[in-house]
């Protein structure tokens, strides 16, 4: 069903006194819904957002549907999940400013094309989509500007009931996965797959070291276990430790036991060291990673949880030829071939706990907890 943009202002005006989208009364942009009027009948949705500063005033607000235009898909969300990031923007600790209020926080989402504007050829209605961080990193190097096209910040977020999105920042959800799953993969599961796969691909038989039981961390341990790779997890306490053997790690080093675990790693490879590492604790912790590295060894720098400073020791990094990699997420053709990939591999992202829309901010607050795996909020059943 196509519905002309300037009968859906008429619609919300009569029903609302509002505009959906206010641009769209001049353009003779159309839409298609299913049951195109059963979805307009509300007008409204219903969307998390902060009108200043701080996680505490996240609130449930009713908000108008939105309305995509030339290029762009409307997306019934079906699920979203959290990063630690996504709380560091809510405080205002990550960028500058939010850009604007009141926002919507939050960037990793699946859910349903159910509307498309004009010149959209990637979709139709019904396909299953799952978002992309950055969006406008198609393929390549990363843009210069890449740092303003965020979802989640700088870019208005996802945790709402629709989302309207570019259909070049979308892609096909991975068809083993349910939406639920496939909200874990945009930041999480393509941080580790772009440090271990793209660029110099991980090897089958290489050793791996992921730091931690978050998101990245246990994608990482995945990924690098269906490319055929011995992973060593550094965690802290038994609980942890005993889950990461579960799932199959080839070392688990409890640095609350072996502070300097670099020594450990060394002792388990015969004095080779991991040939990639996960590095997302930062600060002092950087100069163990370097210790565990072997000669021509790889470091992704994902996160700081500890320190974005670090005292970096030059001598043994010059003498083992190792190699220090920004990782800023990833682009969408890495993306896609990590879905493949899932696909394969019969993949399951490893959920810490789902929590339904309305409890978001208890869902936010678990982010402090020390999670293993991800967190995520279903939106529709």
């Amino acid at each position: 069903m196509w519905i002309d943009s300037h009968e859906i202002g008429d619609f919300q005006e009569e029903m609302f006194g509002e505009y959906i989208a206010p641009q769209a009364r001049q353009s003779s942009i159309e839409f298609a819904f299913p049951n195109g009027m059963e979805v307009l009948m509300t007008g409204m949705m219903r969307a998390w957002q902060i009108a200043a500063e701080g996680s505490e005033h996240l609130t449930l607000a009713r908000r108008p549907l939105p309305i995509p235009g030339k290029g762009e898909v409307l997306i019934r969300v079906g699920a979203v999940s959290l990063n630690y990031r996504d709380k560091l923007v809510l405080e205002g600790s990550l960028l500058p400013e939010i850009p604007s209020l009141p926002f919507i926080p939050a960037s990793d989402m699946a859910g349903d094309v159910i509307g498309i504007g004009q010149d959209v050829s990637r979709f139709k209605i019904g396909d299953r989509v799952t978002s992309q961080f950055w969006t406008t990193w198609t393929d390549g190097p990363a843009p210069a500007d890449l740092g303003r096209y965020g979802l989640g910040g700088p870019l208005p977020g996802v945790l709402a009931e629709y989302v309207v999105l570019r259909e070049d920042s979308i892609l096909l959800t991975a068809s083993t996965l349910s939406n639920v799953e496939a909200a874990t993969l945009p930041i999480a599961y393509l941080t580790a797959w772009f440090a271990l796969m793209e660029g110099t691909p991980l090897q089958r038989g290489q050793t791996v070291i992921v730091q931690g039981t978050g998101g990245v961390s246990l994608a990482g341990l995945q990924i690098a276990q269906a490319a055929g790779a011995r992973v060593i997890l550094t965690t802290r306490g038994t609980a942890k430790r005993e889950r990461a053997m579960a799932l199959g790690a080839w070392r688990v080093i409890d640095t609350s036991q072996t502070p300097n675990w670099a020594d450990c790693v060394l002792a388990a490879t015969d004095g080779h060291g991991a040939d990639l590492i996960l590095e997302v604790i930062g600060g002092d912790n950087l100069s163990q990673s370097i210790t565990a590295a072997a000669d021509g060894g790889v470091i992704g720098i994902i996160g700081f949880l500890e320190s974005r400073d670090s005292g970096v020791p030059l001598l043994p990094l010059m003498m083992k030829h190792i190699r220090l990699q920004g990782i800023t997420v990833g682009h969408r053709r890495a993306f896609e071939r990590l879905t493949h990939f899932i696909d394969t591999h019969t993949i399951k992202p490893i959920i810490d706990r789902i929590y339904e829309f309305d409890d978001a901010v208890n869902a936010f607050s678990h982010l402090d907890e020390g999670p293993f795996g991800k967190i995520v909020i279903k939106v529709r059943s």
